[in-house]
């Protein structure tokens, strides 16, 4: 078997009928069609890629991140960051997550920055309207712990923060059916170790990496209750003036895209070394995602 190069917790996508838009400097803004929803999810399906959002002289502007994370995600932050001052600005997230190490670098250098973040669809205005941030959006799998590397993180009540398993990416599609060897089991213990450590040093609770183990690729990912953010620090505040100043969330969210699930709790921690090889992202084309092509590292 050929092993690609970072593990994945893979995660499926949920096609949203329309966004509700947050407009700063107190204007609040209703994004509502079809052809802008179905835009944002193309754009969740392509390697993730970065946006400075500018919204001088009403506030600084924030960073739009969305997308899949790649093995090429860390080095795109890069040469996204080469001549910005960064430090202290805030990321919005949309995305249904990605490789794990990769994941892991890039969450490290967000920390690094003292980047903040939150979940939402970036909308950059027209010559008659302002940018703003949409909160009906997706941040899953490995998203979750991008959102974590934020020195202040903010969720939004229509917000859908969604965990499962790591997984083999080449097989995660028909997990009961696949084979696995002794590597393979090797290389997802040691990534749920890397993982754990990463979780720590963000600031995050051991209930983040039980809950998102206890669900098996072949079950719907869990999504986090407004109680389970709490309690796996995933959100650090309430006001999205701490992340996002100048917006106005006061406008009634319209309804979710997707239910809730059930609230899980547990408290387990693992941490182990470094990984060196390991298994690749998925990239989803549609409401399930399918393996990317095997490359050797």
């Amino acid at each position: 078997m050929r092993l690609l190069n970072s593990l994945n917790l893979r995660g499926w996508l949920v096609v949203g009928t329309a966004v509700f838009g947050v407009a700063l400097a107190g204007a609040v803004a209703t994004f509502g069609s079809s052809a802008r929803a179905g835009a944002a999810l193309e754009e969740r399906k392509l390697p993730m890629k970065f946006n400075w959002i500018a919204c001088e002289p009403n506030c600084r502007g924030w960073i739009s991140a969305v997308g899949i994370i790649t093995a090429d995600t860390p080095k795109e932050f890069e040469e996204f960051s080469r001549g910005r001052q960064l430090g202290g600005a805030t990321v919005v997230l949309d995305s249904s997550g990605g490789s794990v190490n990769d994941a892991i670098t890039l969450g490290r250098r967000f920390r690094n920055l003292g980047l903040l973040t939150t979940v939402g669809v970036s909308l950059r205005g027209g010559p008659s309207t302002r940018p703003a941030v949409a909160p009906e959006a997706y941040c899953e799998s490995m998203c979750v712990f991008l959102l974590l590397a934020g020195k202040k993180r903010y969720v939004p009540e229509a917000a859908h923060v969604r965990v499962h398993q790591i997984w083999m990416g080449d097989r995660a599609d028909d997990a009961k059916a696949a084979s696995y060897s002794a590597q393979d089991l090797m290389i997802v213990e040691r990534d749920i170790g890397r993982l754990a450590k990463y979780t720590f040093d963000m600031g995050g609770a051991g209930d983040l990496l039980s809950l998102a183990l206890s669900v098996p690729p072949w079950e719907e990912l869990h999504e986090l209750e407004a109680g389970e953010l709490k309690l796996t620090n995933l959100v650090t505040t309430d006001l999205v003036a701490d992340v996002l100043p100048h917006v106005d969330i006061s406008a009634p969210a319209m309804a979710e895209l997707a239910p809730k699930t059930q609230a899980r709790f547990g408290a387990e921690q693992e941490q182990a070394a470094k990984s060196t090889k390991t298994a690749e992202a998925v990239v989803p084309t549609g409401s399930v995602a399918t393996p990317a092509a095997a490359t050797q590292k």
